[in-house]
């Protein structure tokens, strides 16, 4: 058996993000679909062209640490985009629909957050500078898709979310 390292994690890693980025990009149609707010509609749809950017951008890491990009499966996005879809059943035609489809975005938002920031801090440690540019890219574009969920999500749809169905 191959000695475990830090590459060898990093593009374990790698290929978690690069499965749920692929399951992301094919879940968001559905929640801008689900979502009630033409603000919320708009920002899933932005999400969706950020995330074939981002999805390119991981293949270009895959080709500077000279691995194929394939990604393996990610039990993590599995589970939270099964509970975004569960959400959007439950609270269909509700008021607080929205709310639950803003906190499910935002729940992948983290989950990203998190393993893109683990990433670049690896690919410094290991001298990656092309790499570090680009996680970094995809970092800086899911921390502010998360500060856009929460200003709508300030601005009209939790407040929304306290009243009943019109």
């Amino acid at each position: 058996m191959a000695e475990k390292t830090l590459q060898t994690l990093f593009h374990e890693t790698l290929r978690d993000i690069y499965y749920a980025e692929r399951k992301i990009l094919k879940s968001l149609p559905k929640m801008a679909r689900a979502a009630q707010s033409p603000d919320l509609k708009a920002a899933f749809e932005k999400h969706r062209e950020q995330t074939e950017g981002q999805i390119e951008r991981l293949q270009q890491v895959f080709e500077i640490i000279g691995k194929p990009a394939r990604g393996k499966t990610c039990d993590a996005i599995e589970g939270i985009l099964a509970e975004g879809d569960e959400i959007a059943e439950e609270y269909k035609d509700t008021a607080a629909l929205d709310a639950g489809l803003l906190a499910a975005a935002q729940a992948v938002e983290h989950y990203e957050i998190t393993r893109y920031g683990t990433l670049k801090r690896w690919a410094e440690v290991m001298g990656l500078k092309d790499a570090v540019k680009l996680l970094d890219e995809t970092l800086q574009e899911e921390s502010q898709t998360d500060e856009d969920l929460t200003a709508i999500a300030d601005a009209v749809i939790n407040a929304e979310a306290l009243q009943p169905a019109a």
